[in-house]
């Protein structure tokens, strides 16, 4: 028989002192509980900042607590016919620094009145020590109860054990709630797996979140105990190692499930040590200095949380692997008989067995090596294969180190993988399962490189493999009818495209020089040739994915951060792109890029922005690299259109022309006639000394899907920084701002583009139209006497990426202006503490484009001085940098430390 827990050596513990203590103590022995308690964690804190082995100390710490309870116990007057029982993680002997003690107190029949008193005390005993327990208080008749109805019950029973009191009662529970009772082996398995797919699908199916979860995301904890639980019911034992010689795992998938479990225990132990917390979400907050505390630096390459966040990728992307085998070994074993299965030949490598894919025998990898390849082009090309076969998945982990580098060479090799990117079902799961048994990074060795890569920023909510995949995923999407509604336009570009592979090669391989240093943009370039050059791939279309590859980022920069309504940027972007055919390409890259990034970055704007370059570019492209549009023409020709539609309102031809003498040749060179029409209209009918602000959808909605605010104001040097705070603390965030000012008439001439926090147009809500415009009325009113605060609080997730702020300045030729790029962490209240910093250097902003990404911003301002000319002061230049830089960077500080 076992000796009893409370007796085993604890060489930390002196229990012999300890129970002196208590005697000493009498009744007031809550102090030399909690004094024990006290000590025991801090020697476990440092035992494992030195690295003890986490098991011996997950261990030990449940088997302190067990001594703890055990005297806690005895401080009350108990029967024969209650005992206290561990249950949860804590019955199988495994606590960590803040986990919950589960307890049950269980009665051989419901005896509840006759020990309340003893129970309510030993309750209160246990809060005043400090303990977090969870407890309930039943009978063996109530637990089976309850257990045939709660499959989270009849699980913890499985492992619930004898603390201190009568053990009868345990083994009587468990026997009355084994499978031939309650929860057939069918049953139990059906309910845990159906379990593991809700619990999945709520973390999104992905080992990949930002702040996965690592009891409950795939991959986690909870997986492992998931295997656990069900092998444990149907082979009838208590523990994972008495399972040895069943053929249930492999000695090395039993190795990699301790190894993967030690990690995933370390990191929890770790992670509940810098939480103070019961906290099973790796947050921001902590994955920093879990990096540190696992011993990881920063260098050239990557930070050290990326460092840290890419290994643990790495073991949950094995644990799921791990799990996906033997659940489906467990499905076979209980669901399936061989008597029944239908089995149905492919070809002498391949046959469907209840239509999964199986080899035909266990040498078929090792006799032909082609064969690891073909397995997936046979499911991309057949609807009907559900999945692969568990011991057909062993061989094919077994079997992954027959891919070298002769192996990519082999010319039947290659042509099956073209054969898969080709394939007609499901490319992107079959891609997932070459990852997941290591077959795609081996086959690819540049796309091994990024598994599990993480960045550590807001905007890249995946890993670098995650969100290739995603890209390629969108890419493939871009075929099926469904897809001309979300993406129109780029699903026009695909039907197009007298290649779609050399698109998904693209995708592919767009991202997968991220973590070398350097441009991965153009290393990437050099790898995505080879690759094509090595799939004997012809030279043009090699260097139209080289192409791709390199300029993947151009168009969402060029719609994102500069004008594109001036002729001049259409123009320079066609000369990039040179023909309709790479603009196709491009267009459907970039938008399958940006929706894999992050689902929130194609917001309405951000696609009528793209929309509208590619047309653009398109009718520039028909008309000639040759033909570039005149800006004056193009001027002359919106003046003359909004002119006329002005004189169909009946507005006097002189009082119009007097009005945009004041205007620039920006303003009608920016602003569509049906918008200066808008414009003259409601300036010329306005007679109220108050300001002018208008508010409505776009009326072009195919190339700006946004709310614009229109507001004419006295020409004070805070207006910008006055809306952009009013707009703030609406909620509304500013996509493009378009500053006119008027020194002759005296006069700024602004135009807002807004989006709801959202990411939607305000559209036709009259009474939200209404706040709107008296806010900014109230706002405009403090101009010249403006406030400098901000009241909005920073999301907890932006507190964490407090990366400098950069800045560059630069000449901008079309629009004869000082561009001035400002990249820095989001904040509430960013873009009037901008525009403070404006008035301060007495400079005027003419127009402002504001982009997003995550938690980052990259926003444009074009700026220029009191004359109206660029920057020319290299030291007023250097200074306004500074100013930016110090300002912003004080203001995340501030928010970092909560006073903000």
């Amino acid at each position: 028989m076992d000796t009893p827990y409370f007796e085993r050596p604890l060489f930390f513990f002196d229990q012999a002192r300890f129970r002196r203590s208590l005697n000493e103590a009498g009744s007031r022995c809550i102090g030399v509980f909690k004094d024990a308690i006290n000590a025991a964690n801090l020697q476990f804190d440092v035992r494992f900042r030195e690295g003890e082995d986490v098991r011996t100390l997950v261990y030990e710490r449940a088997l302190f607590i067990d001594c703890i309870l055990h005297y806690a116990w005895h401080q009350f007057d108990w029967g024969d016919d209650i005992s206290l029982l561990a249950v949860g993680g804590y019955g199988r002997g495994e606590l960590h620094p803040k986990s919950d003690i589960d307890l049950l107190l269980l009665m051989q029949e419901d005896k509840t009145e006759e020990y309340v008193d003893s129970l309510e005390r030993f309750i209160t005993l246990m809060w005043d020590i400090g303990l977090d327990i969870g407890h309930s208080v039943r009978s063996i008749d109530q637990c089976i109860e309850i257990a045939r109805d709660d499959i989270t019950v009849a699980t913890n029973i499985m492992e619930c054990r004898t603390i201190v009191g009568n053990p009868g009662l345990c083994l009587e529970l468990q026997k009355r709630s084994g499978p031939e009772h309650i929860w057939s082996v069918k049953d139990f398995f059906r309910a845990k797996w159906d379990e593991q797919i809700a619990r999945h699908r709520k973390h999104n199916n992905t080992e990949y979140n930002l702040e996965p979860n690592i009891k409950n995301a795939p991959g986690g904890l909870r997986d492992i105990q998931t295997i656990a639980w069900v092998a444990k019911r149907y082979f009838g034992v208590r523990t994972l190692k008495q399972l040895g010689g069943k053929d249930f795992f492999t000695e090395e998938e039993f190795a990699l499930l301790q190894t993967g479990e030690e990690y995933l225990w370390r990191v929890r132990y770790g992670l509940h040590m810098v939480a103070a917390r019961p906290e099973e979400r790796l947050l921001f907050d902590h994955q920093r200095n879990l990096a540190k505390e696992f011993g990881f630096e920063d260098n050239d390459q990557s930070l050290a949380v990326e460092q840290f966040m890419h290994n643990y990728y790495r073991v949950v992307l094995s644990l799921r692997e791990l799990n996906d085998v033997l659940i489906h070994y467990l499905d076979e074993a209980i669901f399936s008989s061989s008597v029944d299965a239908v089995v149905k030949p492919i070809n002498p490598r391949f046959r469907l067995r209840d239509n999964y894919i199986e080899v035909t025998h266990p040498e078929v990898f090792k006799l032909d090596p082609s064969a690891l390849l073909e397995i997936f082009v046979l499911m991309g090309n057949d609807s009907n294969i559900h999945g692969v076969r568990p011991e057909t998945i062993r061989l094919l982990r077994e079997s992954r180190n027959l891919i070298d580098d002769d192996f990519r060479k082999d010319p039947r090799n290659i042509d099956l993988f073209l054969q898969l990117l080709n394939c007609e079902y499901a490319l992107t799961t079959q891609l997932r399962r070459m990852k997941r048994y290591n077959i795609l990074g081996r086959y690819l060795p540049e796309f091994g490189r990024i598994i599990g890569q993480m960045q550590h920023d807001l905007f890249h909510i995946y890993t670098v493999d995650a969100h290739t995949l995603a890209v390629v995923t969108n890419i493939r999407k871009l075929r099926h009818a469904d897809a001309s509604e979300k993406f129109p336009v780029a699903a026009h570009c695909y039907k197009r495209l007298p290649k779609p592979l050399l698109l998904t090669i693209a995708g592919l391989y767009h991202d997968i020089a991220k973590g070398r240093g350097g441009d991965h943009s153009t290393l990437g370039a050099v790898d995505a040739y080879e690759f094509c050059e090595r799939h004997g791939l012809k030279k043009r279309e090699g260097r139209l994915v080289a192409w791709l590859v390199e300029k993947h980022l151009l168009m969402s920069s060029v719609s994102q951060k500069q004008d594109i309504s001036d002729p001049d940027v259409i123009h320079n972007f066609a000369r990039e792109v040179g023909d309709q055919l790479h603009l196709d390409y491009l267009y459907a890259l970039t938008v399958s890029d940006i929706n894999a990034t992050n689902p929130t970055l194609w917001t309405t704007w951000r696609a009528s922005l793209m929309r509208q370059l590619y047309l653009e570019t398109k009718r520039a492209l028909r008309r000639g690299l040759e033909n570039p549009i005149d800006k004056q023409d193009w001027i002359d020709e919106t003046k003359e259109t909004a002119l006329r539609r002005l004189e169909d309102k009946g507005l006097d031809r002189e009082r119009v022309l007097k009005l945009w003498e004041y205007l620039g040749e920006d303003y009608f060179l920016r602003e569509s006639p049906a918008d200066i029409t808008w414009h003259g209209e409601a300036i010329l009918g306005h007679s109220s000394p108050e300001d002018l602000i208008l508010i409505q959808e776009s009326d072009h909605r195919e190339l700006v899907n946004a709310t614009q605010i229109f507001i004419r104001t006295r020409n004070r040097g805070n207006v910008f920084a006055a809306v952009a705070s009013a707009l703030d603390q609406l909620n509304l965030n500013i996509q493009d701002a378009r500053i006119y000012n008027t020194e002759k008439g005296g006069y700024t001439i602004d135009t807002f583009y807004v989006l709801d926090e959202n990411n939607q147009p305000i559209g036709d809500d009259p009474d939200r139209i209404a706040h709107i415009h008296q806010v900014l009325i109230d706002e405009l009113a403090l101009v010249d006497d403006y406030r400098n605060t901000i009241s909005r609080r920073t999301p907890r997730q932006l507190k964490h990426f407090a990366t400098p702020t950069r800045t560059s300045l630069s000449n901008d030729i079309n629009t004869g202006a000082t561009a001035l790029e400002v990249i820095c962490p989001d904040r509430p209240g960013l873009l009037a503490r901008i525009g403070r910093i404006f008035i301060d250097f007495d400079i005027q902003l003419q127009n402002a484009k504001i982009a997003t990404l995550g938690e980052r911003v990259e926003d444009v301002f074009f700026i220029v001085d009191q004359d109206g000319n660029p920057l020319s002061d290299p030291e007023v230049c250097e200074k306004l940098q500074q100013e930016i830089c110090k300002q912003l960077d004080a203001q995340v500080e501030e928010t970092a430390n909560g006073l903000s």
